[in-house]
């Protein structure tokens, strides 16, 4: 989470969110990092009237990237430990784990007893009491951590699209500041992107039944959004 004068940018897991960071701090002086992949209910109560700004992706996107992350990794993050019981699950079997979280699934009481009981400003940062009220909601992880992230500042929330970040983070700042200086408007335009997770073509990680899952269970961000699985 960032703080600057005019609004507070609030980072969503895997979500554009390193190249969001270093433009926001580098280019805006009076910038100041808040914590480490905050929810919106954090925001000091001085900054409660600010606009918030955010970004979110495709879930099958998502997903895939999550995944091709994490098994990259000598240590992966405890999400994703027990989602692929211990890496010896697919992804596959690593994704449906993760979508039955909030589908009466019996590894949530497990998972919530390995993550922390405070935020640490680190990694994944989310404790055991915020995962808890996925529980019986049916929705897919991603959504949930969209609506943990963002539900309190939606009424005065901006989110863009990771699959259009550039320009909606253009239209964002420009509609904030009016003029932008060139060097900023440079870097979103040109520079790499940053923390791209390598991985396969988005269908070698799909067959239809774990398509339809993820419709299912990330039906409220899919509609939201618009999103369609495009593999």
């Amino acid at each position: 989470m960032i703080a600057t004068r005019k609004f507070v940018y609030v980072h969503l897991h895997k979500s554009g969110g390193t190249f969001v960071n270093e433009c926001l701090m580098r280019f805006f002086p009076e910038a100041r990092m808040l914590g480490y992949h905050l929810p919106s209910r954090a925001i000091p109560a001085e900054l409660a009237d600010l606009p918030v700004l955010g970004f979110v992706r495709s879930p099958w996107s998502y997903y895939a990237s999550w995944y091709a992350f994490q098994s990259r990794m000598a240590q992966p993050n405890v999400l994703f430990r027990a989602a692929s019981e211990n890496r010896s699950l697919d992804f596959r079997g690593t994704l449906r784990n993760l979508l039955d979280l909030g589908s009466g699934s019996g590894k949530l009481d497990a998972l919530i007893g390995l993550l922390p009981n405070a935020y640490a400003n680190q990694g994944l940062n989310l404790p055991g009491f915020a995962l808890a009220p996925i529980r019986d909601s049916g929705m897919g992880f991603y959504s949930y951590l969209h609506d943990y992230m963002y539900g309190d500042a939606m009424h005065r929330a901006t989110i863009g699209r990771v699959e259009n970040l550039r320009a909606d983070l253009l239209d964002f700042l420009q509609g904030i500041d009016g003029a932008m200086a060139p060097a900023l408007r440079d870097f979103i335009e040109q520079a790499a992107p940053r923390n791209a997770s390598k991985r396969d073509s988005i269908d070698e990680y799909y067959d239809e039944e774990l398509v339809a899952l993820v419709a299912e269970r990330d039906q409220s961000l899919i509609q939201k959004y618009g999103y369609r699985f495009d593999g």
